[in-house]
């Protein structure tokens, strides 16, 4: 399968902050690679450098086998980006917003309001179509600002955490629209901190933290390497949590994770029922409440929490690049 995106040795410096050390990914054309790590872990400065917006300081990159630091004018016409941040003018309408961008785009007017009209209607804002972008809420705008990514349908598109700011409806909705896209041949890098996101969407995904991959491969694969099952059980008090670190210790096959936040224990075991029996057992001898107990399967959140030494959603605040504009086929806003 041809690779539609090839990074190799990537390196980009800010002063003396180093967003990326040497990172290696490819994806395959029609594909989505789920690009994950947790904030400030160089996966926005990764998207900036491939849609031409960043130049790297070592290293190598191609989109559609142009390069991106020697090529940029033919890179910008076959990508579609969405940052972080909606991107839309707020006293235009969304028919506006999205026939601006196909002008841009020298789609030719009557393509422009075309494509305008059929993405409105794809991201339910036909009704909302003749009214300001400024009178939009927060998920609206998030949607209007995809569609302009999408007008000039690019061969690769980059979603920098596309559902941030939707409601739940809203993020369905998006990722049944990404799975149409990769359906249609659309190569896709999707960066996300919504781990359930990565597992629905992510052929294939790349962990990164402090500018460097620590991982890499299927969801399944990722979780092969927490291994086993976790024991789990919330106490009444940050005190006892202490206790039954110290209690169930012994029947750990790895590190053990105990969150004082939450007064809950995550304990790597093998064994099953029998284990979780034996855990009861250990714990009717000492003065503790338990809130609750039970084993379950690895997920994403114990490939953060393995990987990186904390979940997604307890990463630190981004020092990473600025949040990127909108970028589709050619120019950008």
């Amino acid at each position: 399968m041809t690779n539609a995106v090839v990074v190799e040795g990537l390196v980009k410096r800010f002063g003396e902050n180093t967003a990326l050390g040497g990172v290696d990914l490819t994806v395959s054309e029609g594909t989505v690679l789920g690009l994950l790590g947790p904030n400030g872990a160089g996966k926005t400065t990764v998207v900036r450098i491939l849609s031409t917006l960043l130049k790297p300081d070592a290293g190598r990159a191609e989109v559609a086998g142009l390069d991106v630091a020697t090529q940029a004018d033919q890179v910008r016409a076959t990508i579609g980006l969405t940052g972080q941040y909606a991107a839309v003018d707020e006293y235009l309408t969304g028919s506006e917003n999205l026939e601006m961008v196909g002008r841009l785009y020298r789609l030719g007017k009557r393509e422009s309001r075309l494509r305008a009209g059929q993405l409105l209607e794809r991201f339910d804002l036909t009704d909302a179509a003749n009214r300001p972008a400024k009178t939009y809420s927060g998920g609206m705008r998030r949607r209007l600002d995809i569609a302009a990514s999408l007008i000039a349908r690019p061969k690769v598109l980059f979603l920098d955490e596309p559902t941030t700011g939707l409601d739940p409806r809203s993020r369905l909705g998006m990722w049944e629209f990404i799975a149409d896209l990769v359906h249609d041949g659309t190569t896709i890098l999707l960066t996300t901190q919504y781990l359930e996101e990565a597992d629905r969407l992510a052929d294939r995904m790349v962990v990164i933290d402090k500018g460097e991959v620590i991982a890499r491969g299927t969801a399944d694969e990722l979780k092969a390497q927490v291994g086993g099952e976790r024991l789990e059980l919330t106490v009444r008090t940050v005190e006892q949590l202490a206790v039954v670190t110290d209690v169930l210790r012994p029947l750990s096959q790895g590190e053990v994770h105990a969150d004082q936040q939450t007064r809950r224990l995550s304990v790597p075991v093998t064994g099953g029922t029998d284990t979780l029996a034996e855990a009861l057992r250990r714990l009717a001898g000492v003065d503790v409440d338990v809130l609750d107990i039970g084993l379950r399967r690895p997920d994403l959140d114990d490939v953060f929490l393995t990987l990186t030494g904390h979940a997604a959603e307890d990463a630190p605040p981004s020092d990473d690049a600025a949040p990127a504009t909108t970028v589709s086929a050619g120019a950008s806003r």
